[in-house]
């Protein structure tokens, strides 16, 4: 790892003496050159923008969970399914060429789940039982310290998430994150959900920054897939229950929570 370092430091010391005695080469920083180099040592360069999906990676769905599973009369082993539904129809919507609110969403794949093990659920009831409690999730115990820190190293820090701008906005404020990030971004802007390769485009040049100078924090193997997926880089926080896909590429940081996801991001400033 220091030898790659070292290397590099020198590279950039040796273009930079050029540039003064007068030789036409182009202006390197750290990670200017990123895209131009190896995954073995792109993994060894800090990313210009750390981007982070918002819901369960950052906020702590467990409440929303209670809520969903009791208007499921009581059936949390049916929670799975259901936010499999909810994901499997955004792809739908996408692919369609159409767009709706992924709160709604997963209001429909609520009913659905319902209808087709025997629950009757209203739609206003499916729409309390999940856009209530969304908006006010608390973050998990360690993401603000973990964003200070990151913050404090220097890092810029951008939420992307496939949740409203109003929604994000709302989840922010309650949860107490609204300023540990530089920007906010939803798939809203865009019309298509995560993980279609069209939304990891977009942020990248919202943030005008290359693929390769962008790393998703994401708790979702999908999420992370379609990152890589897109020319990204990846760190996965291994919450419980959530699994990489094993038939996409892995991730350079994979930790079981953010403080330690963190403390690898930082190394590499």
């Amino acid at each position: 790892m220091n030898t790659m370092k070292n290397e590099r430091r020198e590279f950039i010391n040796k273009t930079a003496m050029l540039g003064l005695a007068g030789v036409a080469v182009p202006a390197f920083g750290n990670t200017a050159f990123a895209a131009d180099l190896p995954k073995s040592q792109l993994a060894e360069v800090p990313p210009k923008v750390l981007f982070f999906d918002v819901n369960e990676t950052l906020l702590d769905l467990t409440t929303m969970k209670k809520s969903v599973g009791k208007a499921l009369g009581d059936r949390e082993d049916l929670l799975p399914l259901w936010f499999t539904t909810m994901l499997q129809y955004s792809l739908v919507t996408t692919v369609g060429r159409q767009y709706t609110d992924f709160g709604l969403i997963g209001a429909a794949a609520l009913q659905m789940v319902a209808a087709n093990n025997g629950i009757t659920i209203s739609e206003d009831d499916a729409k309390e039982a999940i856009l209530g409690p969304i908006r006010s999730l608390p973050a998990h115990p360690e993401v603000k310290s973990a964003l200070t820190q990151l913050k404090k190293a220097g890092y810029k820090l951008v939420s992307f998430t496939n949740s409203s701008n109003k929604g994000v906005e709302t989840q922010f404020t309650n949860a107490g994150l609204l300023d540990y990030f530089d920007e906010r971004l939803s798939v809203e802007d865009i019309g298509k959900f995560k993980p279609h390769s069209d939304t990891y485009d977009w942020a990248a040049r919202k943030m005008g920054v290359n693929p390769s100078e962008c790393l998703l924090v994401a708790a979702h193997g999908w999420d992370i897939a379609g990152a890589i997926w897109a020319g990204w880089r990846g760190a996965f926080v291994s919450r419980p229950g959530a699994q990489l896909y094993p038939l996409a590429p892995r991730p350079e940081i994979v930790e079981s929570d953010l403080t330690l996801v963190a403390k690898k991001l930082i190394a590499l400033r």
